[in-house]
């Protein structure tokens, strides 16, 4: 029997490890695939796009969809077909923006709210009384008291999510402060940034990086909730909440104005949360070793 060549000995574990990690954790698999193609859309858009998106023209206003304008058009003439594509890029951005500083800003806040009793309870009323308050009129409080811009929306939505951030890492150290690897460092005379770095911030990131997900899907809602209100992006800058407002007005006469951008929105939410509780079932061991079982 002649021996299988080093090329097939390689190639097959990882075809069948690959097969293996998509059948116990499909949503993961789900989810990353819708991710990487709205991400690629949103990165190649205005290669793809077949107009300009802010192009106006309006002999062709509140066209429905066709071989020249797969999306239709929208009031002012406008390719609705490009306008989505580049609006993904502003509700990725967005989401992935406020997901990083939202959770950078909350590790460093719960782990020295968590570790240090002192200033523990100072800093969780704060932070009770952000959540106290709805994300969404936190976010158009803060918007009202400054020009509209991507800037100010990012800073608007994160501001009420790093509680929820906060919360979660420090129900992890609190646990954490007791064991006794923490206590050895002590004894050993570690300072408190090399204990909370190396001790205890490791075993907070798998929670961390699923809360990640939760609040990019929660920010991308809440921007396209902003923009339809009329207090988040500019309306010269093309976002899948900006359209929907402005298709409300047609919606009897142009439902493609509402129904592509929604899509787009509802695909991009719908693959984060996938991605999230898939996260969550690959990092957890309880849940891990009951897939296993499968």
């Amino acid at each position: 029997m002649a021996a299988a060549s080093p090329l097939e000995s390689t190639s097959r574990p990882t075809t069948g490890g690959f097969r293996l990690f998509a059948r116990r954790y499909p949503t993961v698999v789900a989810g990353v695939a819708i991710l990487l193609v709205m991400v690629a859309i949103a990165v190649f858009a205005p290669w793809i796009a077949p107009e300009d998106p802010a192009r106006i023209n309006p002999r062709l206003r509140l066209r429905p969809p066709s071989a020249q304008h797969w999306f239709g058009t929208d009031h002012l003439g406008r390719d609705v077909f490009s306008r989505t594509l580049h609006g993904a890029r502003v509700s990725l951005f967005v989401g992935f923006t406020v997901a990083l500083l939202s959770t950078a800003l909350g590790l460093a806040i719960g782990l020295v709210s968590g570790f240090l009793r002192r200033i523990d309870a100072v800093v969780m009323r704060i932070m009770d009384g952000l959540m106290a308050i709805p994300a969404i009129l936190l976010a158009i409080a803060m918007i009202s008291l400054s020009r509209s811009s991507i800037r100010t929306v990012i800073v608007a939505i994160t501001i009420p999510e790093i509680p929820r951030v906060v919360r979660l890492v420090r129900s992890v150290v609190l646990t954490l402060r007791e064991q006794l690897f923490v206590d050895a460092a002590i004894s050993l005379g570690a300072r408190l940034p090399r204990i909370l770095a190396v001790h205890i911030m490791p075993n907070t990131l798998a929670p961390l990086v699923v809360q990640a997900t939760y609040v990019c899907a929660s920010a991308i809602i809440i921007e396209a909730i902003l923009s339809f209100l009329g207090a988040g992006t500019p309306p010269d800058i093309p976002s899948w909440g900006n359209m929907m407002a402005e298709g409300r007005t047609y919606v009897l006469v142009g439902w493609w104005l509402l129904v592509f951008p929604g899509l787009f929105l509802s695909l991009v939410v719908l693959a984060v949360n996938l991605l999230g509780d898939g996260l969550r079932e690959t990092l957890d061991p309880r849940l891990r070793r009951s897939a296993r079982n499968l």
